[in-house]
């Protein structure tokens, strides 16, 4: 039985990097730039808009700088569970 989803080079799903992306643009919210939001992560604004777009997949050390600076479980950040995850705490 072959899946449906196609799969990005890392092996993720693209539909769930789709999400992961969702998720992170979810935290940015409407009132903060992307360009003010990747410099509080130390990355390029390209680079955020990548992985808002689901066009790549953060990295470990992004993940967890999110999670640590948004107050957000990295499980709520890939699979979008909310159980136990502390989900969304903005700044």
């Amino acid at each position: 039985m072959t899946s449906s989803r196609k799969l990005s080079d890392k092996g993720i799903a693209t539909s769930e990097m789709r999400s992961l992306g969702r998720r992170i643009r979810q935290l940015r919210g409407f009132d903060v730039s992307q360009d003010e939001f990747a410099r509080k992560l130390s990355i390029s604004q390209s680079q955020l808009s990548k992985y808002e777009r689901g066009i790549v997949a953060p990295p470990a050390d992004v993940l967890i700088r999110i999670k640590e600076q948004f107050r957000v479980s990295i499980d709520w950040l890939l699979t979008g569970d909310i159980e136990g995850s502390g989900h969304i705490s903005r700044h």
